[in-house]
């Protein structure tokens, strides 16, 4: 059975060459991330064009995720780039009016439209929360701090204020020009980080049509302000998809409710039909080391009976020593986790009405095939890749085959939980061998076989785009129209 929950996994200089590239693909990713805060707009580009060669060439289709830097919020640089060992109980100063290039173990530069968001008591955390700093006092340049949690501190390492509140907008302008370089190189997914509220989603979209790609957008969420009543509904609703963004997220928010805010972020996405990713750390041992820590494997299982779509790998495979290593023990991860009876049953939207056809065939199609015995695949006809993503709503053991003609589709439903892309060109067949061709491309696949019940979802009209009306239950080996 095709393992259902995807692997997202980040390019880097450790595994951006072609056979990299290959082995990653053949060792179980389905969507590969380009981070912008690294690497040149060529570099980019180049990686792409890799990725769509040699997915090509093994007939596996595989997405691009194009993920913005964002407005990350940092201090200065400490004197010939050394590094200052804060002592608890000490003192720091951030100060807006020194060089930032001058820091040293008294002070470092910060921006002076940060300051307006930091007051007495408030605490801040350096470099992803390892050092914790209380401000003391403030003036009108400057916050002098006592160090709560010392450390090694470096340059330009980022800072987060516990709770939320350091103001800065989500799209810079290296973001924007970088949208253009991600609409030129066809992306499937663009990535904004540090999203606050709908508007930065439509601002996004905004940019990805006027550079013409219809790209579909993943709002980061990693803000305290983010996962609030009032603004989290608003990205799910704007957005295509959420990330749960662990990293800076649980340095607002606090560890402790980070397991809390996963579970609901996940559930709030899909019961919105929206995808989602949770990244951040899952298997960061194997950086340096062949195997996971026990507490990366619950880590990435958990995930998954949460309901999540896909995991996300980060430094893991992008400059890690063993980043085949790493997708291959995530895949074995997910599949242990999906045999677990949570995975396999969903009672998704099962006392809700629908108002559009597609929605409620795809949705029927999904219980039918948890309920009828026998059946073994699902094939979903589709023009956009929406069937499909709705069906994947509904937790199955079943794989969902969403056979595409348009360029790209495939790629997008590459990253949704159970669904297998299969290229399909129905364009010059007649309409009544279609459904016959398509459960003899799952035979081809091994994933069928003689007897078995396969259930097709399709339109009257092949290719139209919110088409989908028929729901048909087809016998493998008999007539089939």
């Amino acid at each position: 059975m095709p393992r259902r929950t995807k692997i997202l996994a980040t390019l880097g200089p450790g595994s951006s060459h072609d056979e990299g590239i290959r082995e990653l693909i053949v060792a179980g990713v389905n969507v590969f991330r380009l981070n912008f805060s690294h690497g040149s707009a060529e570099e980019h580009t180049q990686r792409a064009q890799t990725i769509r060669s040699i997915s090509q060439a093994l007939k596996t289709p595989v997405g691009i995720l194009c993920d913005m830097q964002g407005p990350k919020i940092r201090i200065g640089s400490f004197t010939d780039d050394k590094k200052v060992d804060l002592v608890e109980g000490g003192s720091f100063t951030l100060d807006s009016e020194m060089d930032p290039e001058m820091g040293d173990e008294n002070a470092v530069f910060i921006a002076a439209e940060l300051l307006e968001d930091i007051e007495q008591n408030d605490t801040l955390l350096l470099d992803d929360g390892r050092l914790t700093l209380q401000v003391r006092a403030k003036t009108a340049h400057a916050v002098n701090c006592v160090v709560i949690q010392g450390g090694i501190l470096s340059s330009k390492k980022g800072v987060n204020k516990f709770g939320g509140g350091l103001s800065a907008k989500a799209l810079t302008e290296k973001d924007k020009a970088d949208i253009k370089t991600a609409a030129a190189l066809n992306t499937d997914y663009l990535a904004i980080s540090f999203v606050q509220s709908s508007e930065d989603v439509e601002e996004t979209r905004q940019l990805l049509t006027a550079a013409g790609s219809s790209a579909h957008i993943i709002a980061k969420v990693e803000r305290a302000e983010a996962i609030t009543p009032e603004f989290l509904p608003g990205i799910i609703e704007s957005a295509d998809g959420v990330m749960v963004a662990r990293g800076d997220l649980g340095v607002e928010i606090g560890d402790a409710n980070l397991v809390a805010v996963q579970k609901q972020l996940i559930e709030a996405a899909s019961a919105a039909n929206k995808v989602v990713i949770t990244a951040t750390q899952m298997m960061e041992s194997m950086i340096s080391a062949p195997t996971p820590t026990r507490a990366e494997v619950f880590d990435v299982a958990n995930a998954v009976l949460d309901g999540t779509d896909a995991v996300m790998l980060s430094a893991e495979t992008a400059v890690g020593k063993y980043p085949v290593e790493t997708v291959k023990a995530m895949a074995r991860v997910i599949e242990g986790a999906e045999k677990h009876p949570l995975a396999q049953r969903s009672k998704h939207r099962l006392d809700e009405t629908f108002q559009r056809i597609d929605e409620s065939l795809a949705l029927s199609a999904m219980y039918v095939a948890n309920h009828l015995q026998g059946v073994k695949a699902v094939i979903c006809m589709t023009e956009t890749g929406f069937t499909p993503l709705l069906m994947s709503r509904i937790t199955s053991s079943l794989p969902i085959y969403a056979m595409a003609e348009k360029l790209g589709t495939c790629e997008i439903t590459a990253l949704y939980k159970g669904v297998v892309p299969v290229p399909f060109d129905t364009s010059q067949l007649d309409p009544s061998e279609v459904n016959h061709l398509a459960v003899e491309k799952l035979r081809e696949y091994g994933a069928v076989t003689h007897g078995d019940l396969v259930l097709i979802t399709k339109g009257d009209f092949v290719n139209v785009h919110g088409g989908t009306n028929t729901l048909k239950i087809v016998r493998v080996g008999d007539v089939i129209r």
